[in-house]
């Protein structure tokens, strides 16, 4: 959403280079695509109502006629999430963190877009509550045909809401797979670590599973190893693991993964 300039790098949506969109066609993709923040005490303005949260894209974009139209539109936007219309003269400090998040994704819902990009939207709040914010969040996409990018570190949470998954270290994607795929035959020794991390609730099963502990620390994403970035931390690294970075490569069907050492991966 270009809301960080880039430095470097393309990015591609709907087949255009959004670091080279002008500021017209920019505006016409916000309409498209828009983010629901990580932390909803500080993504909403604290001089703003909730109403005024919402309904501010609507001004911007002229999607409403009138405040008449505008407000049965803040209402039922609220309505959407979960939020009395009532609420909608309150200031956000007088919600909760759950009420936060879900003003956050009235406010993503209200330009109709196609894309939402969900940053880590329920890492800030208590367990009890992520599970409403996930299941209003699949059910907001079932309702509305939406696509969802999900950036997430807790694993349970992306088995839920996933179809296809990229697994990232240090900036790079080292493996993806479709959702059932990635959990059953995790291919890059990362992954696995990850996945081998995860309880299980049955103690039978749990004591008798293979855990692949990593060693050291994370390296810096400033100064990253040579080659592979997880060489210096993986079980099965070689000496050519040191040399080139592995690119992407489709080892399985719709199965891609950048190890030298999966079995199928073509080196030069």
């Amino acid at each position: 959403l270009r809301l960080v300039q880039p430095t470097s790098g393309e990015i591609y949506f709907d087949g255009e280079d959004v670091a080279q969109m002008s500021a017209g066609r920019l505006r016409q993709l916000r309409r498209q695509a828009q983010v629901i923040f990580q932390d909803p005490y500080t993504s909403l303005d604290p001089r703003q109502t909730a109403g005024d949260c919402i309904g501010e894209p609507l001004k911007i974009h002229n999607l409403v006629q009138g405040r008449g139209e505008y407000r049965d539109e803040v209402a039922r936007l609220l309505e959407t999430v979960g939020l009395s219309p009532h609420m909608a003269g309150r200031f956000p400090h007088e919600f909760s963190g759950g009420q936060r998040q879900r003003i956050g994704i009235a406010r993503a819902l209200s330009v109709r877009p196609d894309f939402i990009v969900c940053d880590e939207p329920v890492s800030a709040l208590d367990v009890s509550i992520q599970g409403q914010i996930i299941n209003l969040l699949q059910q907001l996409q079932a309702d509305f045909n939406l696509t969802y990018l999900f950036i997430s570190h807790d694993l349970s949470v992306v088995r839920h809401v996933s179809d296809r998954i990229a697994v990232m270290y240090l900036g790079r994607i080292v493996e993806i797979a479709d959702r059932d795929e990635l959990y059953e035959d995790p291919l890059h020794p990362y992954t696995k670590a990850l996945l081998s991390a995860i309880p299980i609730p049955d103690p039978d099963i749990e004591e008798g599973r293979e855990r692949i502990p990593l060693i050291g620390e994370v390296p810096s994403p400033l100064n990253p190893p040579s080659g592979c970035a997880f060489h210096p931390r993986c079980p099965i690294a070689i000496d050519q693991c040191e040399g080139a970075v592995p690119d992407l490569q489709e080892v399985k069907t719709s199965h891609l993964v950048s190890c030298i050492r999966t079995p199928g991966y073509r080196t030069p």
